[in-house]
């Protein structure tokens, strides 16, 4: 769960972390060490949390049209302006609208969008040849002009988009056919056509997006050429999407999609279990039990992409010997967090990437990534002995926790618990969940705090979109790391298109950051997703952020 995500040099940047979709309020119930103590036996499904969780490729496709289902959503978007699309909800809701000149596939893979075909003639050069026929809601048909000013406002400084980071280093987008875009770099971006699949590569009707003016987003219609249109927006209650029956691909199987906007995370349990809502992703994870067992529908989980870490952001004290970092990791109960912060719905690791990003990586890439990482297995004594021996007994560290999720509560409760086993003494400065996301926004709002908990997820089926944070300078570096061979490394990726060559250098990029311990890996954390028994389609995957997953999701009878 977790936390908002910045872009560099911008702002919140989605893609980097999340906010907690669970509300819990369980800190203030739960002590620390007899937290863990509390959840080191045997998981009880009866007590929130679940066993034996598979990840599910997929659900069972629809059998027939509805006319309507209900999603639970737990917070508004702000806006649905494309450029600004950085967290769950809007994406959640925008995927569907909008689209992008390439796709994120539900397999996490990529394929052409609205562009059906993309060549790199050279390797500063990226050419996208449009879908023709293309209808954007507003009737109007999908030219190249639409293509240059979509792209064109994501580096719009007025726009102050959310992915202007994703177009540091275009040089130009310009019109070079009536369906065709050519976009020259300043120099090979490995990154720059896989951002082409998320909201950074979305489409919109240019009329329609300056008849707006300052309302895009808020008020009024999209003007994109999704397979469904933006229906009525009632503030604060509820978004309905309407079918787009002029849409180019696969109509959607439903003739509209309500998004019900439930904030509380027990009324939106209780929403999904009395039919309200039929379904949701982001469950609370206290609610994985209940709904699970409630014969009302299928609690299914997916592919995430997503490592819970303890983020590092002050190197200038304690935590800038990397002893002191590695006995925390040694010390953490990583299996007490995934039974309770989790609800059992997750996997203990020592990596800071997912083993699903390398999934295009040869045998040997994976074991110089994932072989010899530090081990998870708890070893208080020997963190006793490190503390000791960086001479950090007694040293002050800080962690913020906030109510914003129990993943974050009781992360930084686990934090504290271990600390104080260890020798060190851990203090916890609780701040509100708006505060919390200013962590990832404003430095003066990390002043004083030394560590956070952070949920990361990838945008992208790439293990650099997340290893490329500890560069000198970038965005999410809270803690200043600076290594020249690493950044060095970071660029070597970035400039190498062939996967299997550039995997080949993210494995010494992942070795390095997992034995500095930039951030400290807990666990992988799989997407959630219940839906009742009257509707089926919706991928289980983390794709949905991107994908028109609305358009899969029918009657299940």
């Amino acid at each position: 769960m977790t936390t908002t995500p910045p872009r560099t040099g911008r702002r919140l940047r989605g893609r980097r972390g999340r906010l907690s979709p669970v509300a819990a309020a369980a800190t203030a119930a739960l002590t620390s060490v007899s937290l863990l103590a509390a959840c080191s036996g045997p998981p009880k499904e009866n007590a929130g949390g679940v066993t034996d969780v598979k990840l599910s490729a997929s659900t069972p496709e629809a059998r027939g049209e509805i006319d309507s289902f209900t999603w639970a959503v737990y917070a508004e978007p702000p806006t649905l302006d494309y450029t600004v699309a950085f967290d769950y909800p809007q994406n959640t809701v925008l995927s569907n609208v909008c689209e992008s000149l390439m796709r994120w596939t539900p397999g996490l893979t990529t394929e052409p969008g609205l562009a059906q075909k993309a060549s790199n003639p050279d390797p500063t050069t990226w050419v996208y040849d449009l879908r023709p026929g293309v209808r954007f809601h507003d009737g109007k048909e999908m030219t190249a002009d639409d293509v240059v000013f979509s792209l064109g406002r994501q580096t719009d400084p007025d726009n102050a988009a959310a992915w202007a980071q994703v177009f540091q280093n275009v040089a130009s987008v310009t019109k070079s056919g009536p369906l065709q875009v050519t976009v020259k770099l300043n120099k090979p971006d490995s990154q720059f056509p896989q951002y082409m699949a998320t909201a950074a590569g979305v489409v919109a009707s240019k009329a329609a997006v300056e008849a707006a003016g300052k309302d895009y987003g808020t008020t009024g219609g999209l003007g994109c050429s999704g397979p469904f249109k933006l229906g009525t927006w009632n503030k604060g209650q509820s978004i309905e999407l309407e079918r787009f029956d002029n849409y180019w691909g696969t109509k959607a199987k439903s003739k509209k999609a309500v998004f019900r906007i439930l904030t509380d995370p027990s009324a939106r349990t209780n929403a999904m279990l009395s039919g309200e809502a039929d379904g949701g992703y982001l469950i609370p994870t206290e609610s994985y039990a209940r709904l699970k067992s409630s014969g009302t529908g299928t609690l299914y989980f997916g592919e995430g992409l997503s490592t819970v870490n303890v983020n590092v952001t002050n190197m200038q004290g304690p935590l800038g010997d990397v002893r002191v970092r590695r006995a925390l990791s040694l010390a953490l109960d990583r299996s007490g967090f995934v039974k309770a912060g989790l609800g059992g719905a997750g996997t203990v690791t020592n990596s800071l990437t997912t083993r699903a990003a390398w999934a295009a990586a040869p045998e040997r890439t994976l074991k110089t990534a994932f072989d010899s990482l530090p081990p998870t297995d708890q070893d208080v004594e020997k963190a006793k002995a490190l503390v000791k021996e960086a001479g950090a007994t007694g040293k002050t560290l800080t962690v913020a926790t906030s109510s914003i999720g129990q993943d974050v509560s009781l992360l930084a409760t686990a934090v504290q618990a271990v600390g104080t086993q260890i020798g060190l003494d851990i203090q916890l400065k609780t701040i509100a969940p708006n505060a919390f996301t200013a962590l990832f926004t404003d430095p003066q709002a990390r002043e004083g705090i030394d560590m956070f908990p952070l949920t990361y997820y990838d945008s992208i089926t790439d293990p650099l979109d997340l290893l490329q944070n500890f560069k000198t300078g970038a965005y999410m570096n809270f803690a200043g790391y600076s290594d020249p061979e690493y950044d060095k490394l970071v660029d070597e990726a970035s400039a190498v298109y062939p996967t299997e060559q550039r995997m080949d250098v993210e494995a010494k990029l992942q070795h390095h950051a997992s034995e500095q311990l930039l951030w400290i890996p807990v666990a992988e954390w799989p997407t959630a997703l219940f839906m009742n028994k009257r509707i089926t389609g919706a991928p289980t995957t983390i794709s949905y952020m991107y994908y028109p997953w609305a358009a899969d999701v029918g009657a299940a009878q």
